[in-house]
């Protein structure tokens, strides 16, 4: 049996310390639309992957999953966003920023061929925006054996 290379990755869902603060941001300053909410959990809709937030309490009590919380600044995820244009970087970037949305600097252009600009949700989970800059994402390599 094989999970990566034949079955589709269907979700991410956070794991968040508080779902009424995670639901606010998510629906008033990233603009998700809420497509489920029930006690201690959401989850949004999306263009192929749904995101999700379960509250760390809830899960905790309901599956025995360890509810310890990781420091502020651990990051443990970066969920990425793909948009159409390096422009769309610095459009994003400049609406986030005016919905009070905090980036770790201005969009930049990195050696990986990608405009991107990062932050985090309240929970700390690092997001990142990019776009290919031209000549895309470079050369395709494929595992041999």
């Amino acid at each position: 049996m094989s999970l990566g290379p034949i079955h589709k990755i269907s979700d991410i869902c956070l794991l968040v310390e508080d779902i009424e603060r995670t639901v606010d941001f998510y629906v008033g300053k990233l603009g998700f639309r809420l497509r489920r909410r029930a006690e201690g959990f959401a989850d949004f809709h999306s263009e192929g992957v749904t995101l999700a937030a379960w509250e760390l309490d809830h899960i905790n009590r309901h599956t025995g999953v360890s509810h310890a919380r990781s420091p502020r600044t651990a990051h443990k995820a970066c969920i990425a966003v793909q948009l159409s244009s390096p422009e769309e970087i610095d459009r994003f970037h400049r609406d986030l920023s005016a919905k009070g949305v905090t980036f770790y600097g201005p969009p930049a252009d990195y050696v990986w061929n990608a405009r991107c600009a990062y932050f985090t949700d309240p929970d700390g989970t690092l997001w990142e925006l990019y776009a290919w800059l031209a000549g895309g994402p470079g050369d395709c390599h494929t595992e041999t054996t």
